[in-house]
């Protein structure tokens, strides 16, 4: 292994961080450098299930009140069902350049663990019959893989069904 892979090996996110500090397990992957920019592509060249690859948006809702859903990269937020979920009238995307000051993430490097603030946080039901899923580890070209009750011990969620 060049001294490149290395280092791009051994380097953490602040997301890994807080797991560490949290004693919660957790298995890295990286995909830097492969190309991959949808979250299929991601699954693919990690070799994962897609169902089990979620992506995490950032919505707001009609009160003003923002919101975070995680739903696999192979379906799409249902902002309908995402809105009724959260006891919204209606839920939009932010724009991507809210995401930034919003969360302290890119767009592509979004992680529901570690913003800013801590908003109010659904996930997709497929999550619950997963053993693991992989989420963005807060940069571009990291996951984590981690089990969703892991999961729920480091960010308050709930499960709906948001996903078309």
């Amino acid at each position: 292994m060049g001294k490149d892979a290395r280092k791009q090996a051994e380097q953490k996110t602040n997301v890994m961080r807080l797991l560490e500090q949290a004693k919660i397990p957790y298995r890295h992957h990286s995909y830097a450098d492969t190309g991959a920019v949808s979250g299929i592509e991601v699954a693919a060249v990690l070799g994962q299930d897609e169902s089990k690859v979620f992506k995490t948006l950032v919505t707001v809702g009609k009160s003003g009140d923002h919101y975070v859903f995680v739903v696999p990269v192979n379906k799409e937020l249902n902002l309908r069902k995402a809105a009724k979920a959260v006891n919204e009238k209606s839920i939009e995307m932010i724009k991507s350049k809210e995401l930034l000051p919003l969360t302290g993430y890119i767009h592509g490097g979004c992680s529901p663990i570690g913003m800013k603030k801590r908003f109010a946080t659904v996930v997709d039901e497929s999550a619950a019959g997963q053993d693991t899923i992989l989420v963005n580890a807060g940069k571009i070209g990291y996951q984590i893989e981690i089990k969703p009750d892991d999961l729920k011990k480091i960010i308050p969620f709930f499960y709906a069904d948001i996903s078309e």
